[in-house]
């Protein structure tokens, strides 16, 4: 097994059922976050700690991903003629980004089966997982660190987050020990969404995983779990309690910037967080909200 981290796998083979009727017909990866779909920060990110070798596991009516990291001839011909050579450049960067391919998960049986559609691809080298409801800040470092650990652990490693205790029932959890001299942490449980007072503490695992291929054993024994689905948290609960090559479950805990896009509230947050620090946006944004939520104290 080689240890440099050199593949990133995207599950992006959801409904998006929480935004239609936007999604009737558009993937919820493509919906734009101020200018570009959701899914390209994710691939940017992916390819920014250094993986350009990247497997989206699609489904159904999932098309325009693949066509958004294509070339566009015909329009990049137009903005060439019409000497718009930013739009040119931005138009075709999705398709120089790295090399993506693309593979049909089939049946919509949950993270941990779409991760295992991935086996043949990845082979045996750990590899990143990205879930593209979560875009961390270029400005912020969580993958690079998280690749760092995997190297030194020789197990699978998920990020954290703290969170307001009531909100735990909407995440993976994490019960975690401190480890001397380091600043990530070892877990000894997960559970998936539990409730409030059952919740072993308030670390939330979100969209990062860099994971040890010995997952891809585990997640093929791994039964239906909650909803009915394979759970990839199943399978790291598995690893965390297990022994030998791949064993051990590692977590580091994130406190920089990171924009949620998975519902509708949150979505608009992030668009308009990320709209009003942008250089060409930002000034006057500011200073429209800053009246609008005026108005909203009469």
């Amino acid at each position: 097994m080689t240890s440099r981290v050199n593949k990133a796998v995207i599950p992006a083979a959801g409904l998006g059922t929480r935004f239609l009727p936007a999604t009737k017909a558009m993937p919820k990866e493509m919906l734009p976050v101020v200018d570009k779909p959701a899914i390209q920060y994710v691939v940017e990110e992916a390819v920014n700690a250094g993986m350009t070798d990247i497997l989206m596991i699609t489904g159904r009516n999932k098309r325009s991903l693949e066509d958004h990291f294509d070339r566009v001839p015909f329009i990049e011909q137009t903005l060439e003629a019409k000497g718009d050579l930013e739009k040119l450049a931005a138009v075709r960067y999705p398709s120089e980004l790295g090399d993506i391919h693309y593979l049909r998960q089939g049946d919509p049986k949950g993270l941990g089966h779409a991760v295992l559609r991935a086996k043949l691809h990845v082979g045996n080298e750990p590899f990143a997982v990205l879930l593209g409801d979560d875009l961390i800040d270029e400005r912020d470092v969580l993958l690079q660190t998280m690749i760092e650990v995997q190297e030194k652990t020789g197990g699978s490693v998920i990020a954290l987050i703290e969170v307001d205790p009531d909100q735990i029932s909407a995440y993976g959890c994490a019960d975690i020990s401190a480890i001397d001299g380091e600043d990530y942490v070892r877990v000894s449980e997960l559970v998936e969404k539990p409730a409030v007072d059952e919740a072993p503490s308030n670390l939330a695992v979100i969209g990062r995983y860099v994971l040890h291929p010995r997952v891809f054993d585990v997640l093929e024994t791994t039964g239906p779990g909650r909803g009915g689905e394979i759970q990839l948290t199943d399978a790291l609960q598995t690893l965390a309690s297990a022994e030998g090559e791949g064993s051990g479950v590692y977590g580091v805990v994130f406190r920089g910037r990171r924009y949620d896009t998975g519902d509708k509230l949150s979505y608009i947050k992030a668009v308009v967080t990320l709209a009003s620090e942008r250089e060409d946006l930002g000034p006057d944004l500011q200073a429209w909200l800053k009246s609008f939520t005026r108005t909203l104290d009469h």
